[in-house]
């Protein structure tokens, strides 16, 4: 006789479905695992007897043999005790097979039988509502995998109630998801003294999704600006908050079931990894570019990060996605992220005042932002100088807008990109290209002049022209005009072609 139970397999955001079969047979007592299983997986024949014994229930003197399948997909991770468990049970005639086969199921079990939480429930419940069964997980687990709301989630304390379940001594009730929360801190960009065209830079950016690099002496305000970019971008839609917390849950991220409507802001530092970054390390995990999808990578003091890493970026900044190639595996995952960067203009950060300037200026700024390649920098569509505040500034009331009224125009402006790309893979004007691109942003007549003449005079790449024509579309959502006129290229053209960066 062979029992069935149901789990997945993480590959990236997808969870491939595993068929748990269990098979007693005569001979020497034994207890096996197969199909590829890691050492989590293997180590799983301890825990599930372990739990049974504190059940009171024996296994029986024959061999136990249990295939993961299908046999070739690699097997990580301790969510794969529960399914291995009640295929046993179910082999033994404790639950029955035919409730057991109707159901995914994904737990770590305690040598005293409780389930532990485990990573990966939201995706598993995706993929429990396509193949319509049912999801059993830990009681952890429930508030999270609860947002999909096509599949029925049965969250269990222990082992003892899920045997209970299936026998109908005591049913599990479905899991209600967690709540909803909006993280936003209480950063408003009205604490920022100065800055205006460093501000309106943010705006146009948050507006379009596009990317954003500053440069400019230390203490200047970038890090400042860019922590307050979250305060101005929209909330994420239904949709993006449960793409994005899926791959969040694979990185254990979720926090009680809660899903944020907050887009992720991460900042890693400088002396981050490749793996950390791109993603990969043991079963390929997501790295920071996925972990920020549908919201901001802000790299701080980009010229210090290693030069592999800041090349890495060049491809999933313009594609959206990353695959990550491993030895034994090959997992693909989503990083439509904004790319938020700043750096010093030098080393000592005072290439610009004369008094303080290190003795190799100006070649040492050529050096310094010299490790930033120059197709990484072409993938900015925004690039500004943000000069120093003046020390008397500093005393001044607050005099600049709030991060509310900001938010306000941008979420205008992103109003009107969803209606534009409502029936097309693009979601903002920096998705849009080829003819796509050229249907919703061509000038008018003086404004593409205007464009040609700067193409030609600082020969813009076609990556530089292309961008330029995004960002104008982006600045004429802002003021609400339907065609691209001569100031909004101009603005467009003013912020990639700023001083003190290589054009």
């Amino acid at each position: 006789m062979v029992a069935r139970a149901y789990t997945v397999a993480f590959e990236g955001v997808e969870a491939r479905p595993v068929e748990v079969q269990c098979a007693l047979s005569p001979g020497v007592p034994a207890f096996s695992i197969v199909g590829l299983p890691d050492k989590a997986v293997s180590e799983a024949r301890d825990r599930v007897r372990a739990a049974l014994s504190a059940m009171a229930i024996a296994l029986p003197a024959r061999k136990i043999t249990i295939n993961l399948s299908p046999a070739d997909l690699p097997k990580e991770g301790s969510h794969f005790d529960l399914p291995i468990a009640m295929a046993l049970l179910a082999a033994i005639g404790v639950i029955p097979e035919d409730d057991v086969a109707q159901a995914v199921a994904l737990g770590e079990l305690s040598l005293d039988g409780s389930l532990v939480p485990v990573i990966g429930a939201l995706p598993a419940a995706m993929a429990a509502a396509e193949d319509d069964r049912a999801l059993v997980c830990p009681q952890a687990c429930g508030a999270e995998a609860a947002w999909v709301g096509a599949a029925q989630v049965l969250a269990a304390g222990t082992l003892a109630a899920v045997v209970q379940h299936f026998t109908g001594q005591s049913p599990l009730a479905p899991a209600d998801p967690g709540e909803v929360r909006d993280e936003a801190g209480g950063r408003d960009l009205a604490d920022v003294k100065g800055q205006e065209r460093a501000k309106r830079a943010l705006e146009i950016a948050a507006a379009g999704r596009h990317h954003l690099l500053m440069t400019g002496a230390p203490g200047s305000g970038k890090s400042m600006l860019a922590a307050r970019l979250p305060s101005i971008l929209p909330p994420l839609t239904p949709a993006e908050a449960l793409e994005t917390s899926m791959i969040h849950s694979l990185a254990g991220l979720i926090d009680e079931g809660g899903i944020s409507r907050s887009r992720p802001f991460r900042d890693p530092h400088h002396t981050a990894s490749m793996a950390s970054i791109v993603g990969g390390g043991r079963g390929a995990k997501p790295g920071e570019i996925s972990l920020a999808h549908n919201g901001v990578l802000f790299l701080d003091e980009l010229p210090e990060f290693a030069r592999p890493v800041l090349e890495t970026l060049r491809q999933p900044v313009e594609t959206g996605e990353v695959v990550v190639a491993r030895a034994n595996a090959h997992v693909r995952y989503p990083c439509r992220f904004m790319l938020i960067a700043a750096a010093n203009p030098c080393r000592c950060g005072h290439l610009a005042d004369a008094s303080r300037a290190c003795a190799r200026a100006p070649a040492c700024g050529e050096d310094y932002l010299g490790r930033i390649s120059g197709p990484l920098i072409d993938r900015f569509d925004l690039r500004l100088d943000v000069p120093p505040v003046a020390i008397s500034d500093l005393d001044l009331a607050p005099s600049g807008e709030t991060s509310a009224t900001v938010a306000a125009r941008v979420a205008a402006a992103r109003a009107v990109q969803e209606t534009r790309f409502d029936a097309t893979p693009a979601r903002t004007n920096a998705d849009a290209e080829g003819n796509l691109l050229g249907d919703i942003a061509q000038p008018a007549a003086e404004a593409q002049e205007m464009l040609m003449k700067a193409a030609d005079r600082f020969n813009l790449s076609a990556r530089g022209y292309h961008r330029v024509l995004r960002v104008a579309r982006t600045i004429a959502d802002l003021d609400g005009a339907d065609t691209i006129a001569a100031p909004h290229v101009a603005e467009a053209l003013s912020y990639r072609l700023p001083a003190g960066v290589m054009a």
